[in-house]
């Protein structure tokens, strides 16, 4: 089950492009699975944000060096700023969701339950499962991202 396809953010819209893929059976990537917040990690993840007061949210993936920063017309507007500099400090593009990967995931249901940022970026270049060797160019790309994510 892919783990960022289980969030309250459209999650019917996301079941049926993914089946329309063919991801219609458990497998380890783009399956959203039978319903929202069925997969314990989602749920705890869940669980934690809204016992939290976040600012923002940053989701990790990889691959592909690009920040997405929007959901629908949900998206703050300070997101894209802060995208942007989140794309100085990290070489990253910054650039809109894809219609096909626009739902479902957590930093979709951030942005649509509370109406702060919230971003995916996607880190590493290459195929996945990326090679370790890339560590390093990637923590170094990203410590700017964190560090401002935590001043917003």
């Amino acid at each position: 089950m892919d783990l960022n396809l289980q969030f309250p953010a459209d999650w019917e819209r996301a079941k049926e492009i993914k089946y329309a893929q063919g991801f219609d059976k458990p497998a380890p990537r783009d399956f959203v699975g039978y319903g929202p917040l069925t997969a314990p990690e989602a749920i705890a993840l869940y669980n934690f944000t809204i016992e939290n007061n976040f600012n923002l949210v940053i989701s990790y993936h990889t691959q592909g060096k690009v920040i997405y920063w929007q959901y629908q017309d949900y998206t703050p507007e300070e997101s894209y700023n802060i995208a942007q500099n989140f794309s100085r400090v990290s070489g990253y593009t910054v650039e809109d969701t894809p219609y096909e990967s626009s739902f479902a995931g957590y930093k979709d249901w951030f942005i649509y339950k509370y109406r702060k940022p919230g971003f995916t970026i996607e880190a590493g270049s290459g195929t996945n499962p990326l090679p370790i060797s890339q560590f390093n160019q990637i923590y170094n790309d990203n410590l700017g991202i964190l560090i401002l994510g935590m001043v917003q």
